[in-house]
Formats: structure tokens, sequence, C-alpha cells
């Protein structure tokens, strides 16, 4: 203690630790030499103790109990009678004199009062109250689709994970109960990539449910029992095996549909319950739609090992007439590169024409990456009809057959929305890799990374952009798929586009032209690059967000005061300035981190009350930039993961380090909470109630469900019945909220980590189903499993 508090000194840190180890050895020595005057001293050590605790943190009890702990314990340990005999003899009288028990019992008493007042009057949440009145009619996105149905990734191509089924509602949700259940069979291997996760959103097209698998396998179940139709395997292959890949995930498939775009569509089926709409009808195509293809209802897959294929939703049958035997090459064109290090994590956009796909690129590998290039395939035939190059960003033109695209432009790995209105695609925008190292970007990667570009929906020619991080040296990707939905304010109803971002903020834009809706400003952030690079002299924030104040020494934590003084030390060694310090040489810290405060989850809106609901997290990582001259002397095994570990980023002349804000025992650094649910009233544009969320039972040493507020990867589901749904906290529950208030009204417990965005759909009967894939996260440490899991009220 001692120690480590004059190297936190050194660094400017508290001289509580400098104090307290010098007072615990005197306190000692007196032990040892038999001195009555150890036992109160230890007591005015014990009360001076308690006092700069709540001067630093109040009355929060989670942060009061790592400096306290310990303390309180060693004076319950000097309570008892055996370490105090002999300390009041006088060796000249032979008489007894008092020890101090009664000042340390006293003690020890003010200090449990000052935690009960931490247990019973807890450091509040924000409690409010979101109006539940509906002020918009359905959405365009809604037009040709069964209230019943999730046809889209994120329910439709506008991206609100939001579906108008009522039938589950805040006075029945606690009777929810398991309706089915499946194992995928799709289970991690040893050969498999450390990250493999299961990250999928199911969709659900008039009776059929169908999903993928980590290793981009298809299956299609009855929506009503779970029971098994068909299944699809690609049969993924990499010359190398999968092991040494980073990561290897499917978030789900894609669905076309010519009856929905036939000149007379399928009207839609009457309602089958009170407030339930039915499902998609199953009836039979009209005949000129059946005369365009094999497949009138098709599935687009994009597999781990870089295909794109179409799968007849009907039967599982490869629909040949698409691309080669039904089959597009997502390496043509594109150059080499390392297995695994290009390919689909999400699904494409599909319109009534065309398939869109981007790529996930893999992070600080080298300079030499794919491309980020957006193509689009004839939803039909899969020939290329358009190209989006941000390397070439005015060249749509189908590239020739032995050209290349731009090698390592920024690349689109997340989800696309769409608004087949107003004819344009909205992609949320990686950077050029390396993330922590951007001199060598071009003025290209410049201007359309970190942020949204919106595309005609016909040629791919760019129609606005805007940027959300300029020159992005964090890794602060646009991981969320943005939301559209058409906005009521004071100056009448807006078309607008919401993207969450890592950072916390959340831009409003209006999408026909990208201008702000909630106004952006330019923020100074910190400067000082290292020797090669630059930094942006501001930053845009939006009005709308939810960015964490700047982290503080205070802020540190710890199960003990000797791992939270490790964490105090740690903080005051590393850069940090505040949001965007720039990467270092002797490390910097990141907060919030490139897991985000919202990642790839996004947000969930309603649209007819006009509301938001998100999930923020709130952890911080650490970077350092290595020369390569001393990475040249390191024995280094280069990380397989994006978010831990050293990359040798080749092309460069740094390694970089990327690692969580962890202590030596494997916990945050930071104090939590680290997770919460929120509820925003877009019209006003005001946070309402923000709530910690999830439990420490399923990561920490012993299973003790702390309500500490944990991180969730995943998005939510809000229903019209006035209820949001998450299940991607670290511990394994699906839980249930009242929109309204933000209060859990029910969980269930998961077999396995629930990383995915949980959905929602009715059966033939009108039945609703909440359903959620609980398949783990390989790199987040979560269980991993293979389960499929759909909740019902009893019939």
């Amino acid at each position: 203690m001692l120690l480590g508090g004059i190297r936190l000194t050194h660094f400017g840190g508290s001289v509580y630790f400098v104090a307290t180890g010098a007072l615990l050895l005197v306190v000692a020595a007196l032990l040892l030499f038999r001195v009555r005057f150890a036992v109160p001293l230890y007591t005015v050590f014990l009360l001076a103790s308690a006092a700069w605790a709540v001067w630093e943190v109040g009355f929060d009890w989670w942060q009061l109990l790592p400096r306290l702990d310990v303390w309180f314990v060693l004076g319950l340990w000097l309570l008892l009678p055996w370490p105090r005999r002999g300390l009041g003899r006088n060796p000249y009288h032979d008489t007894a004199r008092g020890t101090g028990g009664g000042f340390l019992f006293l003690g020890l008493l003010v200090v449990a009062v000052v935690g009960l007042v931490g247990v019973f009057q807890p450091v509040p949440d924000l409690a409010g109250e979101l109006p539940m009145a509906d002020v918009s009619g359905p959405q365009g996105d809604r037009a040709s689709r069964a209230d019943g149905d999730w046809t889209d990734y994120g329910s439709s191509s506008w991206g609100q994970r939001y579906s108008p089924l009522k039938q589950i509602t805040p006075d029945n949700v606690s009777q929810l109960q398991v309706a089915w259940k499946i194992q995928t069979g799709d289970l991690p291997g040893p050969d498999d990539p450390t990250e493999t996760t299961a990250e999928n959103t199911p969709l659900k097209i008039g009776d059929t449910v169908y999903l993928c698998t980590p290793h981009s396998r298809v299956i299609a179940v009855d929506a009503a029992t779970g029971a098994k139709r068909w299944e699809f395997d690609p049969k993924i292959q990499s010359p190398i095996g999968f092991k040494h890949w980073e990561h290897m995930t499917c978030r789900g498939v894609s669905y076309h549909d010519d009856a929905r775009y036939a000149a007379a569509l399928i009207p839609a089926p009457a309602t089958t319950a009170p407030g339930v709409p039915a499902p998609a009808s199953t009836a039979p195509l009209p005949a000129n739609v059946l005369a365009s293809g094999t497949c009138p209802r098709r599935l687009f897959l994009p597999t781990a090992d870089a295909r794109l294929i179409a799968i007849n939703a009907d039967n599982g049958q490869v629909c040949e007439d698409f691309g080669n035997k039904g089959t597009v090459d997502l390496r043509a064109n594109i150059g080499p590169f390392t297995p695994g290090g290009y390919y689909s994590t999400s699904p494409p956009a599909v319109t009534k024409d065309l398939v869109i796909i981007g790529g996930h690129v893999t992070d600080n590998e080298s300079t030499n990456e794919p491309s980020g290039v957006i193509r689009a395939f004839d939803v039909h035939d899969g020939h290329l009809v358009w190209n989006w190059d941000p390397g070439k960003p005015d060249d749509t033109a189908p590239i020739a057959a032995g050209d290349t695209y731009t090698r390592n432009s920024p690349n689109m790995w997340s989800l696309f929305s769409v608004d087949e209105q107003l004819g344009m695609v909205y992609l949320p925008m990686g950077n050029q890799t390396p993330d922590q190292f951007a001199a060598g970007r071009t003025p290209t990667s410049e201007k359309y990374g970190a942020g949204l570009v919106a595309l005609d929906v016909t040629t791919g020619k760019v129609k606005w952009n805007y940027q959300f991080t300029h020159h992005d040296l964090w890794d602060m990707d646009v991981g969320g798929q943005p939301t559209l939905v058409d906005l009521t304010t004071d100056g009448g109803v807006k078309p607008a586009i919401i993207a969450s971002t890592k950072q916390g903020s959340i831009y409003v834009l209006d999408r026909r032209d990208g201008t702000p809706i909630v106004p952006i400003h330019e923020v100074p952030r910190p400067q000082g690059a290292v020797p090669g690079d630059h930094t942006a002299a501001t930053q845009p924030m939006s009005d709308l967000n939810m960015v964490p104040p700047d982290m503080r020494e205070r802020d540190m934590w710890g199960t003990t005061p000797f791992d939270m003084l490790w964490c105090r030390v740690r903080f005051r060694s590393l850069r940090y300035d505040g949001m965007y310090t720039p990467p270092s040489l002797q490390g910097s810290l990141v907060f919030p981190g490139n897991f985000g405060v919202f990642d790839w989850g996004g947000v969930s809106v309603d649209p007819t009350r006009q509301l938001l609901l998100a999930n923020p997290s709130y952890m911080a990582f650490q970077s350092r930039l290595i020369p390569k001259d001393q990475l040249d002397k390191m024995e280094v095994v280069e990380s397989k993961s994006e978010t831990e570990g050293i990359k040798k980023a080749v092309g460069i002349p740094y390694g970089i380090e990327v690692s969580a804000f962890l202590s030596p025992l494997g916990i945050p650094c930071q104090a939590p909470p680290w997770g919460y649910v929120a509820g925003i009233d877009l019209r006003s544009g005001k946070t309402l109630w923000k709530h910690r969320n999830g439990t420490i039972v399923d990561s920490a040493p012993l299973p003790i469900p702390m309500p500490l507020g944990v991180p969730s990867l995943g998005g939510m589901v809000t229903t019209a019945g006035g209820l949001t749904f998450l299940s991607g906290t670290l511990d394994y529950y699906l839980r249930a909220y009242d929109v309204r208030t933000g209060r859990k009204l029910w969980e269930a417990r998961l077999p396995a980590g629930g990383q995915a965005t949980p959905m929602s759909y009715a059966d033939n009967t009108g039945r609703q189903y909440i359903l959620v894939v609980a398949g783990g996260h390989g790199s987040l440490g979560t269980k991993q499993g293979d389960w499929v899991i759909a909740y019902a009220l009893p019939k």
C-alpha cells in the first residue's frame, strides 16, 4: 500500500494511500511490540478512511465497499480478545490498562452506519415517465407488411426494431412462458476462432421463422411450434481452418418477396383476435409473379467465406437463377486477404430490384486490406448493377472484370436502412484501417469514414453524407443500424434518420438531405497525436446524447483498496485528457471505449408514440502505440481479437495494443454502473428515465446477483403493447421493461449468453411471441450455446 501510494503521488494522485500504508506499518509495529495505543490509532484511521470515502463518493454503497471492506474486517479482527491480549499490561506494576476496544467498537459502528446509509439510500437512477399517447399513425415502412411479421433484421427496412403487436402488455407480461425452444446444433468447436458469436435476429414471414447460425447455416422452423421445416448448410471453407480467423458470426438473413412489389398486392388478412393482426398471407401467388423466377420468395445469406447465396424461402433449395447457380462470389475484384479477413457479418439490404451488401474488414491488420466497397446486385439474376467504392466515390458503374476495388477504403460492416419512397439507402460507415494511426488516409476516406452516407438506390451515387467522428483514431465506427422515423417536430412532420454511435451521441438528421434536426455542435477536443499523425481540432456532438462525464481518479473501482489502488495508478499513468484523447506511446485511456455507448444493436423506436428506447453501456478501454523497433524486440503473440491484444499493423511505424481497462483480477477499473436501459421522448429530445440494468451473477468469481448494471451487446425490441425487451446483458436473462417508466416487469433465465437483439411476431392464430437467440459471445466470455427460445402467454 505504501509503495503503491508513493507511485500514485508521483503521478499526481491522492495522498491517502501513502498515509494509509505508513499508518498501517505503524499500527503493525505497535501490535508487534504490544503497545496499547495500536488499537486507538487504528480506530482513528478507520474513522478517517470512512470520512475520506464519503468525501470522495458520497453514500454510494458500491463505491464505499472497496474503500472500506478490508479495513472493516481488520477492525473486527482487532475487536476480538486475543489480538489485543497483553497490549494494556504495565510491565512495572503488572496491571492491565484499557486497550481501546470500546473506542474501536464505536468506530466500527460508525462505518457500519455509513454502509447502511448507502444500502438503504442508494444513488438514485433517473426516474420519470414517457408520454404514452399516440401522436403518429402507421409509417411508410409498414405499408405492405403484416403486423404479425418480422420481415427484416430491424423489423422492417426502416430499422425501428418495433412491433405493432399489443397482446402482451405490462399487465400480463409476468405470465410469459416458454412456448417452444430448439437447439440448432451449431456449437463452437475446437478449430473455431475465439470470437464465435450468436448475434442473430431471426425473420418471421407467414408461418415460418428463418434464422442463421455462426457457421452460416440457415434453418426454417414453424413459427407456432419451432418444428424444423428445412435446413441449408453452405459448408463454409477456409484454406487454413477457422481458428486463425478473428471472428465468425451471422447476424441474419434478408428476404425478398416478388408479391410485395407486384402490381396487385395480395390483400392484407383480417384481424383474427382483438388487437392482434394476423400474419402475412400464404395464399398462392398470382401467375405473373410465379412466372418471374424459380424463387418468388427468396432469402439472401451472406456466408463467412465471402459468398452471397439466394435460397428459396419455401423449401431451402438454392435459387439457381441467381448469380452462378445461386451464388455470387464476393471475393471478386477484392484482391488478396487473410482467410476470414473479409466477409459480410450482417444481412444485406433488399429493395424491389436490388440486394445491396457491404463487408467486414479486419481492423489493425495492415494498410493493404480489402476494399470497403458497397455492391448492388440484381435481386433475381445476381448481375452487378452498381458499386460504390469509397476510394472512387463518383465511379459507380460496375467494375471491369480484371480491375480491383480501391484497397483499404472505409468499410460498412453493419446494417443498412432503406427508404424506397425517397429512393435512398443509408450506410453507417466505419473507417479506414488501421484504427489508431491515420497518417496515410486518403481524402475520400477522411470524408466518408465514421459517419452516415446516403446513396441513390438506383445508381449508387452519393446523395449526402454527414461525419460523426473526424479523423477517427478510436475505432468509432457507426456500429448500429440507422433508424428511420417520420418525426413530429415544432416545424411539422419531418422524415428523420437516427444514428446511435459509440461515442454516445444520437444524431437526428433529415434523411432527405442530411441536415440536422437536433442541433449538432463542433466541440474542441484534446490535441497532440504521435509523430507523423494529427488530430481533428473539434468533434461533432449532438444535443441528444448519452455521453458520460469525463473519468476521474475517484471513479476507479475494485474489490479491495489494493486493486483499487492499482487501477488508480494505472489511470494516472495513462494519457487521459477526456473524450477523444489521442492514442499515445505511453498508453491512452479511451472512454467511451470501442464497444461504445451504442454498438451494432442500435436503438429501438416506437414511431406511433415517438419514443426511443436504448441500452447504453459504459466501458473504458486503453490503447497504446508501440514503435516498430521496440515491437521487434518483444515476444509478441499477435492477437486474433479485434478488441484485445497487440496487432503488428503492417504498413505503419507502430504496433497497436488495445485492451479493456481491467484490474489484475479481471474486473473493470471504473466504478459501476456499466450498463443502463433508458427512455427518450423524441419530441422533446429529453431522456425521461434511465435505470441501471443487469447483475454480475454470471461474470463475478462468486455467483452473487449484485445489481450493479452491466454492459449489453445487442439491441432492444419495443412493442405497441407498451413493453421493451433486452437480452444482451452480460448476465443470461431476457428482460421486459415498462416503456412508460423503465421498470423491470419480468425476466427469464437463459441457458447461454443472449448477445442478440430479440424480435416479436404473431402466428396464424394471432398469438404473440417474443423470440431470442441465446448462443453467447466468445470474446465477451459469456456462456456459448445454440438455443432459440420463443416466449408467449398461456394459450
